[in-house]
């Protein structure tokens, strides 16, 4: 399978965080969330990464300066995950030119991000290529979260937003976990065809699997994700619950 390219969404401004930093650089354990990000995916041995900046985009390059394989693409307006990812269009069309392969997507501020979902993932889509496979997590509570919907055979669906449920729907502990892995060709597709018809006026990733699916593509989900990936960081009690849980972690290998 030719080397993977990673795109991870970094643009946000973290109004929440009470800060001026661009959220994925609020300190997680003294470091820059998005540093864990970026370090998972080289770690499991995806070569070039694109990070898609813009709040204070100077001081994400800055601390991302002189990472082997590490480009940047400019998000000059927040139009959501969609257009964050139409900002890296020139680095798309020429992986896909080389050859191409698996593009994977993930947020910046998820500094829980793990090694092993990310290979997990990727040998998945090595071993079926599908034009997009989802990485999904199993949650106690998936409260908030968009729902994982399958046929009774267990195929993928697609994805609820809790709002849209139903009871049974809401039942469900498969959670979105706003992981994707696309065919390049396949991404490149879906970003012509992204809308803004939504209540925010703003195109989502989201939207992509099932705009692939009604084409009659393979799209599959996957749950390679461990439930402490689901602790993105919105809010400072968001970012103590991930300090919590990385130093348990920490602790528990340290123990072994």
């Amino acid at each position: 399978m030719p080397s993977p390219l990673a795109i991870v969404l970094a643009a946000g401004k973290g109004t929440r965080m009470k800060t001026d930093l661009p959220k994925v650089l609020a300190p997680v354990c003294g470091r820059p969330m998005v540093r864990y990000v970026v370090d998972a995916l080289r770690t499991a041995e995806v070569e070039r990464v694109v990070v898609v900046v813009g709040y204070r985009a100077e001081l994400v390059k800055e601390e991302l300066a002189g990472e082997p394989g590490v480009a940047f693409a400019k998000q000059t307006e927040q139009r959501g995950t969609g257009h964050a990812v139409m900002m890296c269009r020139d680095e798309l069309e020429a992986f896909h030119a080389a050859g191409g392969g698996p593009v994977v997507i993930v947020t910046g501020d998820s500094p829980m991000l793990q090694v092993s979902s990310v290979k997990a993932l990727l040998e998945e889509f090595a071993a079926t290529n599908p034009a997009c496979l989802l990485g999904t997590a199993h949650r106690d509570d998936p409260t908030g979260l968009g729902r994982v919907v399958r046929d009774t055979g267990g195929a993928f669906v697609g994805i609820v937003e809790e709002k849209d449920a139903t009871d049974e729907q809401r039942a469900i502990t498969e959670v979105n976990m706003s992981t994707y892995v696309f065919a390049a060709d396949q991404l490149l597709r879906v970003l012509d065809q992204l809308t803004t018809n939504n209540a925010q006026g703003e195109y989502y990733i989201t939207d992509g699997p099932g705009l692939l699916q009604a084409e009659g593509k393979p799209v599959a989900a996957l749950p390679a994700l461990q439930p402490c990936e689901a602790l993105s960081v919105n809010t400072p009690d968001d970012l103590a619950a991930v300090e919590a849980e990385m130093q348990r972690m920490q602790a528990a290998a340290d123990g072994q």
